[in-house]
């Protein structure tokens, strides 16, 4: 797989994450800053790391379940991995710019 195949796979997932949110939260877990790392390697399996706005998250496996899913669901993708990571330590600064108005932070 070339740098520019995955850098598109990459760009379809982040599309994909955004259909993902929280159900306590309208704004997807993308913007959210919940999406620390987005790895594709040359077999397409893709590996994950994001974390929750708290580590007792209510919804935490269903959200994970909801990203492996939808993830896996893209055409050229042959498995993903979620981790669920909680360094560093999510804080509103890691929204983006959208979701902060969004949500009233801005």
């Amino acid at each position: 797989m070339t740098q520019e195949e995955k850098t598109q796979m990459e760009e379809r997932i982040v599309d994909v994450l955004k259909t993902v949110y929280d159900p306590e939260i309208p704004v997807n877990i993308y913007d959210l800053g919940l999406i620390y790392k987005i790895e594709v390697n040359d077999e397409s399996d893709v590996d994950i790391d994001m974390t929750f706005t708290a580590p007792t998250c209510p919804a935490a496996d269903f959200i994970l379940e909801d990203v492996r899913q939808k993830v896996e669901g893209l055409e050229g993708v042959h498995s993903a991995v979620v981790n669920l990571v909680f360094e560093p330590v999510w804080d509103q600064s890691m929204m983006t710019e959208e979701a902060k108005f969004e949500l009233g932070f801005d």
